[in-house]
């Protein structure tokens, strides 16, 4: 494809009458050489595809890029703000939904990048490739070597590494259901038959296999025996063991679930996340929501650590794909705006519905560290909604200039998260001090240009988040569209 084309894809270019000649020509002769398979699904579209093509990729790399912003946004500045970090148990706030929105995100990415697959062994040759490297990249970040962006070490010892993180979850769910969408290709549809629901019988395999993990994670949650168990950890420089009565099943509390005890099983507790959200409820802490000294009488599961992207929860995760798989085979099966939207919005507000219900009548609470099945209908009938309201006002009312930085930011959605989300960036300049490492750039604009002006550690910390980290990151992103360099998740 020409520089000029690719402009006009991305809807940057203008097309002249003599262009759109020639596209129609070349589009009249593809369809007159196509399968007939190919040519009523060409001719059911209502739009040239060039343009079709334009707005579904600025749609998902809108909602792409606000899933990164939102990670940088509760990441930075959730401390300060203590309502928008992760809900320390049962609840779901706003930090709660960066971690489904990416699997969402990812699940409508696969559907659109496999829907035509040449060869299948090559497919899964990639698929496998790319899982793999999802998983160096989350052991290197998440795993306890890199410690950006105020500690300039780095280096973990081996006997307390983290095995599971944000992105090992999105390379299992990712292999998952990419295998899934490869291996089914030969049974896939060309064209959906009438009927609300023919789209959901049309890809039965893909919820074969979103039902099967449903079925894991229930048996396994309500089931399994949860008995004692006890851990060690390091206080005022003398080794303290602390012992947690169990000895149930189907508990849904901090102590007693069946997530934490496969993940002790399974990776050893040395290996789970040393900072559990959980360390701010009331009955760990008296400045609960916020973080503070334990109370007294905390109880001993205070002090454990807990894996939050833990192995069973990873498998109940995959359901967030399955569904975002669903709203990729949505996007290419039906042409129409209104019929996109309708089955979007349908569909979310079932969820939705599935998840409060659930919720408020105490059966299976909203629970991001359980990743339970209230909060995967919710988290992913809320990214329905989100992205349907994204294709309406972008796609449909053709509003896409004051969502570009989002865009943009998704395009790149693999630099920002590493440099910013992570701090690699940050701990770079951090690394060019004076006399202190106290002393660098980043503290001196984050204590000078926003905390003292505003008076406010807190307002000062979410307008540095808002100005130095995100719109830093919008422009730069920005600039690589510009060079058509791109680094996605």
């Amino acid at each position: 494809m020409d520089y000029d084309a690719k402009r006009v894809e991305e809807g940057l270019g203008h097309v002249h009458k003599e262009d759109i000649s020639e596209k129609a020509d070349k589009i009249e002769k593809d369809e007159s050489s196509a399968t007939p398979a190919q040519s009523v699904e060409q001719k059911g579209e209502e739009q040239p595809l060039i343009k079709q093509k334009s707005k579904r990729v600025a749609t998902l790399d809108a909602f792409r890029g606000l899933t990164i912003v939102l990670m940088i946004l509760v990441d930075d500045a959730g401390g300060s703000y203590a309502r928008i970090d992760h809900s320390p148990w049962n609840g779901c706030t706003l930090a709660d939904f960066v971690m489904p929105f990416f699997l969402f995100i990812v699940g409508v990415a696969v559907a659109l990048a496999l829907k035509k697959i040449p060869r299948i062994s090559l497919a899964v040759k990639k698929i496998s490739l790319r899982t793999l490297k999802l998983l160096f990249w989350g052991i290197l970040l998440q795993g306890g070597y890199s410690h950006a962006p105020d500690d300039l070490s780095y280096g973990v010892d081996m006997k307390h590494i983290r095995w599971f993180g944000i992105l090992q979850r999105i390379a299992v769910v990712y292999f998952v259901v990419a295998l899934i969408e490869t291996l089914t290709t030969k049974r896939r549809p060309t064209v959906i038959d009438s009927g609300h629901f023919s789209i959901l019988s049309a890809y039965k395999w893909q919820w074969i296999g979103g039902f099967v993990a449903f079925l894991i994670y229930m048996i396994t949650t309500y089931a399994l025996y949860v008995p004692d168990w006890s851990f060690v950890i390091d206080q005022d420089h003398e080794a303290k063991r602390y012992t947690v009565k169990c000895g149930m099943r189907g508990h849904l509390g901090p102590a007693c679930n069946a997530v934490g005890y496969v993940d002790r099983q399974v990776w050893g507790i040395n290996h789970l996340y040393s900072q559990p959200v959980w360390t701010r409820l009331k009955a760990c802490t008296l400045s609960s929501p916020n973080s503070g000294p334990f109370r007294e009488d905390a109880p001993s599961w205070c002090y454990a650590p807990f894996e939050p992207e833990g192995l069973l929860s990873t498998i109940s995760a995959i359901l967030s794909g399955t569904i975002g798989i669903h709203y990729g085979h949505v996007l290419i099966h039906f042409k129409g705006h209104a019929e996109r939207l309708k089955q979007w919005v349908s569909m979310g507000i079932v969820l939705l519905i599935v998840a409060i219900i659930l919720h408020f009548t105490d059966a299976i609470p909203i629970n991001k560290q359980l990743y339970s099945f209230s909060y995967v209908c919710f988290t992913a009938g809320a990214a329905g909604i989100v992205l349907s309201a994204f294709y309406l006002v972008i796609d449909v009312w053709g509003f896409r200039t004051p969502f570009l930085f989002l865009e943009w930011i998704g395009m790149n959605a693999m630099l920002v998260f590493v440099m910013a989300a992570q701090g690699i960036f940050a701990a770079f300049i951090n690394g060019w001090y004076f006399e202190s490492s106290d002393n660098s750039l980043v503290h001196w604009i984050q204590r000078h240009v926003f905390i003292d002006v505003w008076h406010s550690e807190r307002l000062g910390t979410l307008l540095y988040v808002i100005f130095a980290e995100i719109t830093f990151w919008a422009v730069v992103s920005g600039i690589l569209h510009k060079l058509h360099i791109y680094w996605k998740l």
